[in-house]
């Protein structure tokens, strides 16, 4: 199956994989996704976390492969099925599902938060739902999957200790993150190393209503000096706020960090082509802060 589905630049669409576990369907953005392929053998890793089925090596590159049946405690998968080969956040992981059903093209204004009710704090995987054809397909948070089973994948909170001492400053930092976790460990790494005035939203529509809002009252300045945006995320996307924001003369003085576990080369294409100022994955929040730096403390 093709996963190379190109959008336009900036037009707040994603392209979203379906695929079954169990009867019931579930999605990833297309962007994750390298290639679809039949299941194959694995070599088992000793100790290992009970969700990885082990290891194998199509054309010489090492992958592991995860049973997502196992992770979403609906059993084990059986030596079938297919694997979808994933690139995020530097990675390449190959999810064991059932079978592949096609690719939607949404907007992320149709894609539902999940509430308290399907997602707690911390412990939910789902990112959002979509329906389709009166089939609700559930959108899985495949880096907390991966986070859960191995930690280290997660922000890197340890490299702002190695920034050393830092002074405090009042810039003022706009970020757009709908994680309710990642947002609150991005907005404490930045406040341990010293950005104090921070705005941080939870989705690009909420953090441009935000900018709109300073450019009318005549605050544009006094409020955002720098953006942080994620990528994925619902109502608006980062790059459509990207595009937002660098195509208007009143507010694309303003620096753009996107911060995500999308930057890939195709991904840093449509970053540059938006005007973003840098572009990083999410595990280097000790990066982030560096050109943030770079950026603001001139």
């Amino acid at each position: 199956m093709d996963t190379k589905i190109l959008l336009e630049n900036g037009t707040n669409e994603l392209e979203v994989l379906e695929f079954t576990l169990n009867g019931f369907s579930y999605g990833i953005n297309v962007a994750k996704v390298r290639e679809i392929i039949p299941y194959q053998d694995v070599t088992p890793v000793p100790n290992a976390h009970p969700s990885i089925e082990g290891i194998f090596m199509p054309r010489e590159t090492m992958i592991t492969a995860i049973d997502l049946k196992n992770c979403l405690q609906k059993g084990d998968s059986e030596p079938n099925g297919l694997f979808i080969i994933t690139n995020f956040n530097k990675l390449d992981i190959a999810f064991h599902v059932d079978n592949v059903v096609g690719i939607h093209r949404v907007s992320w204004r149709d894609i539902i938060k999940p509430d308290s009710t399907v997602n707690s704090y911390e412990e939910g995987i789902a990112t959002g739902i979509i329906k389709i054809s009166e089939k609700l397909i559930i959108i899985l948070d495949f880096e907390k999957i991966v986070a859960d089973i191995n930690p280290e994948t997660s922000l890197k909170v340890n490299e702002i200790d190695e920034l050393g001492e830092r002074q405090r400053n009042d810039i003022p930092v706009l970020i757009a993150e709908d994680s309710v976790l990642l947002n609150k460990l991005i907005v404490d790494s930045l406040h341990k190393a010293g950005y104090m005035n921070i705005i941080h939203t939870k989705n690009g529509q909420e953090a441009y209503d935000i900018i709109q809002d300073c450019k009318r009252n005549g605050s544009l300045d006094d409020h955002v000096k720098a953006l942080i945006t994620d990528v994925e995320m619902p109502e608006m996307d980062g790059h459509r706020l990207t595009r937002l924001v660098k195509e208007d003369d009143e507010t694309k003085h303003i620096p753009v960090i996107i911060f995500s576990s999308l930057i890939n080369e195709e991904m840093r294409r449509k970053g540059e082509a938006l005007g973003a100022d840098a572009q990083l994955t999410k595990p280097e929040i000790g990066n982030l802060v560096r050109v943030l730096d770079s950026l603001v403390l001139k």
